[in-house]
C-alpha cells in the first residue's frame, strides 16, 4: 500500500501560494538531498489541476541534463485530481499522467490501496488541505523559510484541529527548516 508523502515550501507565517519568496534564500545541496529521498521512494505523483497546469510545462520539457529531477518528474505515473480534466487532455499534456476524477477521499485511497511505493505530492494546496482533513496524509515535510509574507493562501487555513507528531527536522545553512510530520500517534 502506498503512503502519500506531501512536500511544501512555506513561510513562518505558513503562506506557500507563490514559492517565488524561496528565491533569495537559494537551493542548497542538503535540500536537494532532502527532496530526493523524498522522490526516490515515490513511484507516483498525485497532484491538484492547478499545480498539474503549472508543473506540465515547467517540467516536461526537462531533461535531466537540465535538472536532476526532470526523470522523476516526466516518467513517474502522475495523477491529477480534477473534474475537468480527461485521461485524454491529462495524456496529451504531460506523458505518464491521467485524469483521477474530482477530489474524494475514496478515489485517494484506493489510489493507495493500489500503489507500490510513496505518492509525492508539492504544491496542490487545495487537494494537500482536503487529504489532511480527510487523514489521508502519512508524512508532511513542510521546507519553512525565515520570512513572514502577510498575504497569499496558507497551507492550513480552514483545517480546524488537525493534530500531527514531528518526525524529525532538518536546518540548512541558508536558514531554512525542514519539518517532518506524520499522523499523530493513536
Amino acid at each position: 500500500m502506498g503512503k502519500i508523502h506531501v512536500h511544501e515550501f512555506v513561510s513562518l507565517d505558513g503562506r506557500f501560494e507563490d514559492p517565488a519568496f524561496t528565491a533569495p534564500y537559494g537551493f542548497t545541496d542538503a535540500m536537494g538531498a532532502t527532496l530526493g529521498e523524498i522522490m526516490s521512494s515515490s513511484t507516483a505523483i498525485l497532484l491538484g489541476h492547478n499545480t498539474f497546469d503549472m508543473f506540465a510545462p515547467a517540467w516536461s520539457t526537462r531533461t535531466a541534463d537540465d535538472d536532476p529531477g526532470a526523470p522523476f518528474f516526466n516518467d513517474t505515473p502522475k495523477y491529477v485530481v480534477s473534474s475537468t480534466l480527461t485521461d485524454a487532455e491529462a495524456q496529451e499534456t504531460w506523458r505518464n499522467s491521467s485524469a483521477l476524477g474530482p477530489y474524494s477521499a475514496q478515489n485517494v485511497a484506493d489510489l493507495k490501496e493500489r500503489t507500490d511505493g510513496g505518492i509525492y505530492i508539492s504544491g496542490s494546496g487545495q487537494l494537500v488541505r482536503a487529504l489532511l482533513a480527510d487523514g489521508l496524509v502519512d508524512e508532511l515535510h513542510l521546507l519553512v523559510y525565515p520570512v513572514v509574507l502577510g498575504t497569499g493562501a496558507r497551507l492550513f487555513d480552514d483545517l480546524g484541529d488537525t493534530r500531527l507528531r514531528v518526525v524529525g527536522h532538518d536546518v540548512f545553512d541558508n536558514g531554512v527548516v525542514h519539518l517532518s510530520y506524520g499522523p499523530e500517534a493513536q
